[in-house]
């Protein structure tokens, strides 16, 4: 049985198999999530960027794609492009923040990775709604979870404040 838990801490701390990076589709780096994994992570992280970029072109949004961690705890970085809020009507937007989990737990699953931890993608400077980020979040990878049984051993959602940890705690707990 996967266990579908919430933490409040700094992703870039957590250790599991894969962290996800709230990133930009330019996959350089940014602020927030993208900034600290990228600085914590360090330089070849943004070199395997590079060249996922160089190859296929920039990431749209709610895909997904993965590199290693470079001095990150965890062994492996996927990076998701969530979407940003008010630039599309609100269900695409739903819709394609739930691809960004779902992108990205099929990519842990497909690397062979049993544990992953998400940031609150998009809810930064996106500014999705935390509320309806949360629900998305939880229902995405519940779903999943769902239709991939043996799929991960644990998922985490990461909340760096506590109002953020509150709903996702509240969501788990229903």
């Amino acid at each position: 049985m996967t266990r579908l838990e919430a933490i409040q801490a700094d992703i870039t701390t957590v250790e599991v198999d894969v962290v996800v990076n709230a990133a930009n589709s330019s996959l350089m780096g940014g602020g927030g999530v993208d900034g600290a994994i990228h600085r914590v992570g360090g330089p070849s992280i943004l070199e395997e960027c590079r060249a996922i970029v160089a190859t296929r072109g920039e990431l749209a949004t709610g895909q997904a794609v993965i590199t290693s961690a470079g001095r990150l705890p965890a062994q492996q970085v996927i990076h998701t492009v969530g979407p940003i809020w008010g630039s599309l009507p609100d269900n695409e937007a739903v819709a394609l923040l739930a691809s960004c989990y779902r992108s990205s737990l099929d990519l842990a699953r497909d690397s062979s990775a049993r544990t992953i931890a998400f940031p609150n993608i998009s809810t930064g400077v996106y500014r999705f709604p935390k509320g309806l980020a949360a629900e998305t979040a939880v229902g995405a990878a519940a779903a999943w979870l769902e239709a991939n049984q043996d799929g991960l051993d644990s998922v985490t959602f990461v909340c760096f404040s506590a109002d953020n940890l509150a709903l996702y705690q509240k969501l788990l707990t229903t």
